[in-house]
């Protein structure tokens, strides 16, 4: 009944039921999750949305939102509930030089913003291997992370405010480009991380900032996570620092071997790597920087070796060697990923426990830790063991993924760090996080969405 109430208040264009068109989306990127739907909707306007949401609260029907598809935690994937696909929803409603904000609708994909931003002759920051497919709408909704991290926050620090249609069919007019407004709680931060289950985001203001004059970048060789943690100190004086991301050499071989047109920057392996990026003045400024900090850092024996990107063209192929490291890990057996964060003084030490803890449990497995090391966000994966049977291996995600855990809360830290909860974790969250927490949660939830019909089956 609800399903063709649907068809029929929606223009031909925004449903399809054609299993043919809507598989793609309903399997999760790493192949993880595997989902159904009667029906996929694609609205193209708010209003469009709030019709939707209407009849599905009339008709008892649940809604899981989805934008790019790039998630991976199984949030996106719906099991039975209509599919929400923002896709459609893509125009970049204004840019404001004066201001600094710019408003999109949720479908636009993230590269798109930035192309934005850059035609205004302004910087939107976040940055994510996926940019070309994965919506800001998705990025709100997971508080998705990325690179600049360690010196523009997550997604959750670049919005003004959202626009989001609740669960009742009404319209939460949050956008804004205001920098003071102490009217009440921030409502629109509630959306941010909620992984769809209190609304449809379907628009929002982003903040904006200078476009740097130059930026510089730089790739070393290193000993060990320790001395990638000094170096990261040295690095980070000033403000000029924007990534720091740190790989293994098992990491960077996979990447050679297995993605095309991609070439070792360097002549002799190093156990470890780390790609550097400085927001400078101009291109003197960067090279000075770079040598500079560098040169200090061989003289203590901090760094091995250094590569200091000439060119956008070099800077891009260096970039390259890191974006490509978990699309190189497919090619490399059955992995268990694991995306969380650890304080950064204890960094080293998560290591060297979590290693030896994976070689006990999984004798000749292959941990595979990289990831954005300026803000503690470690994407911890183990490898199968060469030989294994893949599905063998898999079977163990579950006790892996414990032991993990059991180490990170050890240390106070995160067991998602800018994944989202999704399906994966939520039974995880449950057990581990401050019932406190959990109460609030819960309250939240049932508060905006009492017969849970956004997203029903994630997160809490």
């Amino acid at each position: 009944m609800g399903v063709a109430k649907l068809k029929s208040a929606l223009s031909d264009n925004a449903w399809t039921d054609d299993p043919d068109i809507i598989a793609p989306w309903l399997v999760e990127w790493r192949e993880k999750y595997f989902g159904n739907t009667p029906l996929m909707v694609m609205p193209e306007t708010t209003e469009e949305v709030v019709k939707i949401v209407n009849i599905c609260r009339d008709a008892g029907l649940k809604i899981v939102p989805q934008g790019g598809n790039t998630g991976l935690v199984g949030g996106q994937t719906p099991q039975g509930e209509i599919l929400l696909s923002t896709r459609r929803l893509n125009r970049i409603r204004s840019v404001n030089p004066v201001t600094n904000a710019l408003v999109a609708e949720a479908g636009v994909t993230l590269q798109n913003i930035q192309g934005a931003a850059d035609d205004a002759k302004r910087k939107f920051p976040l940055s994510l291997a996926s940019q070309g497919s994965c919506t800001i709408g998705g990025n709100l909704s997971t508080n998705a992370g990325g690179v600049h991290v360690v010196k523009y926050g997550t997604t959750k620090d670049l919005v003004f405010g959202v626009e989001a249609v609740l669960p009742s069919g009404q319209i939460y007019h949050g956008l804004t480009d205001l920098r003071k407004d102490n009217t009440g709680y921030d409502l629109s931060r509630l959306f941010l991380g909620a992984e769809g289950t209190l609304g449809v985001i379907t628009a929002a203001s982003l903040k904006l900032f200078p476009k740097p004059g130059h930026l510089q970048r730089a790739m070393v060789g290193l000993s060990s996570p320790a001395d990638a943690m000094k170096l990261l100190e040295q690095c980070r004086q000033g403000n000029s620092l924007t990534m720091f991301e740190v790989m293994p050499l098992i990491g960077l071989e996979l990447v050679l071997k297995h993605i095309q047109h991609q070439r070792d920057p360097f002549d002799a392996p190093y156990p470890w790597y780390a790609l550097i990026d400085w927001e400078v003045g101009d291109e003197a400024m960067g090279l000075h920087l770079a040598e500079t900090t560098l040169t200090s850092a061989l003289e203590q024996n901090l760094i091995q070796d250094a590569v200091i990107a000439q060119s956008e063209t070099q800077a891009a192929s260096l970039l390259a060697l890191r974006e490509n490291m978990s699309a190189a890990q497919k090619f490399n057996g059955g992995s268990i990923k694991q995306d969380i964060t650890i304080p950064l003084d204890h960094i080293p030490e998560f290591f060297i426990i979590a290693d030896k803890e994976m070689e006990k449990l999984i004798p000749g497995c292959r941990p595979v830790g990289f990831g954005h090391f300026g803000d503690g966000n470690i994407h911890y994966n183990i490898a199968q063991p060469e030989g294994a049977v893949k599905e063998k291996f898999l079977s163990h995600w579950n006790e892996i993924s414990e032991a993990v855990f059991d180490i990170v809360d050890r240390f106070g830290g995160s067991i998602s760090a800018e994944h989202g909860i999704g399906i994966m974790k939520r039974e995880t969250l449950a057990r581990r996080a401050d019932p406190g927490k959990m109460a609030l949660l819960r309250a939240v939830k049932n508060a905006i969405d009492p017969t849970n019909m956004m997203n029903p089956r994630v997160m809490i």
